[in-house]
């Protein structure tokens, strides 16, 4: 048991020290080459798959004509693997195919709880102030947590304290990230985000 306790407390420590990570990099695209900069972009995200801790990706294109900005957007397990990425042989390589397709470009790196504040619509914008970032996570956390509480009580009341504390921070941790806090991300856009309020 102690070594379970010792494996969970090293992986909480991890955790902290190398926390989830997010790369946005914008990039403003020459007019006429938007054909080949999509084939570019669909052989970069083909290239990051390939990489350790890689959660996934988003492209965000330009909204209309007048609009010439992508944004994409890369998630990893870790800053470490972001940084592997970042710090590649293959990815310089895209960067320099890129180079005649692009006329500006600019790359942000959001990490811990930034990347639950990333609205897709602001994606490389300075996240909220920390204190906002606070109430709503805890807007978040304490009905989720209770809810949890009362489903694993009956099913784990018995198991190990060490046990218990897994599943649950297992399970709070997932639908923090995926469910829970994109959609608080929107619904408090306005506070959040206030000069996202027209």
């Amino acid at each position: 048991m102690d070594e379970m306790h010792e494996f969970v407390e090293s992986s909480e420590d991890q955790r902290r020290e190398d926390p989830p990570a997010t790369g946005v990099a914008s990039r403003r695209v020459e007019a006429g080459r938007e054909g080949e900069f999509e084939e570019w972009v669909s052989g970069i995200l083909g290239a990051v798959k390939g990489f350790p801790g890689y959660l996934g990706s988003d492209v965000l294109r330009p909204k209309d004509a007048e609009d010439d900005e992508y944004r994409i957007i890369y998630r990893f397990d870790h800053a470490s693997n972001l940084e592997r990425w970042e710090g590649s042989d293959e990815r310089r390589r895209w960067l320099n195919r890129a180079e005649p397709l692009v006329r500006e470009q600019t790359i942000h790196r959001l990490t811990g709880l930034e990347t639950w504040f990333t609205l897709p619509s602001r994606a490389g914008e300075p996240a909220p102030p920390r204190y906002k970032m606070v109430v709503v996570t805890w807007m978040a956390v304490f009905p989720l947590a209770t809810v949890l509480f009362m489903l694993l009580q009956p099913l784990l009341g018995g198991a190990p304290t060490v046990l218990r504390t897994l599943v649950f921070t297992l399970i709070m941790v997932t639908t923090m990230t995926y469910l829970i806090m994109p959609r608080m991300t929107r619904l408090f856009s306005f506070w959040l985000y206030p000069k996202e309020k027209k």
